[in-house]
């Protein structure tokens, strides 16, 4: 194996090597857009450096960055690490509450504030007395801001280095249930697993991706922040929701990273404009199938894509045979914020539907008696911070990370993901389900956009279903008279499917939709279970004593 190489090193490697060729596309509205060469992006980081040295906080101090995707986030991070301390990433879509929460835990002593949608909300959870820096693109702010701020600092000289054990970034989780908590990571964990994905890809710095993921999140932290440093790949950044499509043109990604939710919203988009039972047929038209594949991925704007992943949360088997089908060969991750989002990966050519694929290198796996997921990373986290007692629970005795999920391993080694040991539930049958399975069944079809099997105590198990946005727009009665037999037929073939004790006895189609911004989802778009069962706990009984087998609230 190489060397290990930190990312404050490879910067560095990119600053004399490629210091004329852009690094990041920074859209600024209006069709514009800021770009970054590799020299510009070291000489403003280096700027930022000197300043953040100027304020005298004790080495290793805990510095945030509350910001959406932007080319000053990831310049932030190079210059809190040149400056010798810590980068704490805050979600951009969180309450005061949790940002109050964090910024005390976390002890942090400075706060670089950027793009942001819902900063007044958050404003109340900062410190009046923080030291903050805005970014070009934040919200209208007192604060001195980046660009002022580095015109009147010189840059930081030389090539500052960080010990492999020093602490590089703490990685609060996305809070599915209760208080987030900091994972530790040094720049050892984060060279490791920049260079285990360096034996499994062959990417080169000619390669191209758009990020639009959390960068507060490991997933885009590892792939995107770390993954271009590493790799020296131009990273385009995405401005908004409704500039989406345009900025995936303007980037033509050779590299795409998502989640299942957005993989099955494009999905949806591609259903809007060709039904499926159309395109179906065509893509069996031997000559008209290689156009329309073409076609569907260039108006996605994936048709540059070398590789496809997905990770953060289960995907439907169905899915990614579908984006197969379009010619997309959709690799599937797993990984969590205490392993660096550093675990298994199915392989170009090896891959198997409804696996996760095989450990990365430098990765130990087993499944315990309980059928836990066990893994040992050379990404591991040191252990929560200021959490002692978590961080002694959440490894075995022989140094394995428990990372309570169910999971069964194939003859070949891939690994498969059946389900969460926390969220199993037991009928008043006394049988166990597994929800997260007949949910991957329930969202592959392309009605639903989510679903959450719940019933805990009952005699049967219940799914929750939010629609797609295509049918929610049509309203209640629209949808109904288009898609309840369809509904009816997915319930049919679901219970054909599960063992016999997790058959579902109805399913409920709310009106209302789960998003990041009203609590229902994670900021990984991952179901906030606890608010979605308490949000509806109180109508369950009147469901079950409906009889019906479908029910539109």
């Amino acid at each position: 194996m190489s060397q290990l190489r930190f990312p404050l090193d490879y910067a560095y490697k990119w600053e004399k090597e490629l210091a004329n060729e852009v690094y990041m596309t920074q859209p600024m509205g209006g069709g514009k857009v800021e770009t970054y060469t590799w020299k510009r992006t070291l000489d403003e980081a280096r700027r930022m450096a000197s300043y953040i040295e100027s304020l005298g906080f004790e080495k290793g101090s805990r510095i945030g960055v509350l910001s959406k995707n932007c080319a000053h986030f990831i310049m932030s991070d190079l210059a809190i690490w040149m400056a010798g301390h810590v980068s704490v990433a805050l979600y951009p879509t969180l309450n005061a509450d949790t940002v109050e929460y964090i910024l005390d835990h976390s002890g942090c002593k400075m706060l670089f504030v950027g793009k942001l949608d819902v900063w007044d909300s958050m404003k109340p959870g900062v410190p009046e007395d923080m030291p903050c820096i805005s970014y070009p693109l934040s919200p209208k702010t007192d604060f001195p801001t980046w660009n002022d701020v580095i015109k009147e600092h010189e840059p930081m000289q030389g090539e500052p280095k960080r010990a492999a054990d020093d602490l590089a970034i703490l990685v609060y989780t996305s809070g599915s249930t209760g208080k987030p908590k900091g994972a530790m990571h040094d720049f050892k964990n984060l060279a490791a697993a920049a260079r285990g994905f360096d034996e499994i890809f062959p990417i080169k710095h000619s390669d191209r991706m758009l990020s639009y993921l959390p960068l507060a999140h490991v997933f885009e932290r590892l792939v995107v922040g770390i993954g271009s440093l590493a790799y020296g790949f131009h990273v385009f950044f995405a401005e908004s929701l409704d500039t989406f499509v345009q900025d995936l043109r303007r980037a033509r990604p050779t590299l795409f990273l998502s989640v299942p939710r957005l993989w099955l919203k494009f999905q949806q988009g591609v259903f809007k404009k060709m039904p499926p039972k159309k395109l179906d047929l065509y893509l069996k038209i031997p000559i008209l199938s290689g156009i329309v594949k073409k076609k569907v991925l260039q108006n996605l704007g994936l048709a540059d894509v070398r590789y496809a992943l997905s990770g953060s949360a289960p995907i439907p088997p169905e899915l990614i045979d579908w984006y197969r089908r379009l010619g997309l060969e959709l690799l599937e991750g797993y990984g969590m914020t205490e392993n660096f989002a550093y675990s298994h990966l199915s392989l170009p050519g090896k891959t198997r539907v409804g696996y996760v694929g095989h450990s990365n290198p430098g990765v130990e796996t087993k499944i315990s008696e309980e059928g836990e997921i066990l893994v040992k990373s050379c990404s591991t986290m040191l252990g929560y911070y200021r959490q002692e007692e978590m961080s002694k629970e959440s490894f075995t005795e022989d140094g394995f990370l428990k990372t309570g999920d169910r999971g069964e391993i194939d003859s070949d080694g891939r690994l498969r993901i059946t389900g969460r040991v926390k969220e199993l539930f037991k009928t008043s049958k006394g049988k166990y389900v597994a929800p997260a399975p007949i949910e991957n069944i329930i969202n592959s079809h392309p009605a639903v956009e989510q679903s959450c099997v719940s019933g805990s105590g009952q005699p049967k198990a219940f799914a929750v279903l939010m629609l797609s946005e295509a049918l929610r727009n049509k309203g209640k009665e629209a949808a109904k008279a288009e898609v309840e037999g369809d509904l009816e037929a997915l319930l049919k073939k679901v219970n054909s499917e599960v063992e016999h004790h997790e058959q579902l006895q109805f399913f409920v189609v709310v009106k209302d939709e789960w998003q990041i911004e009203n609590g229902f989802l994670t900021p990984t778009m991952k179901l906030k279970r606890n608010v979605i069962e308490d949000t509806y706990e109180p109508q369950v009984e009147g469901w079950y004593a409906s009889k019906k087998s479908l029910i539109w609230e």
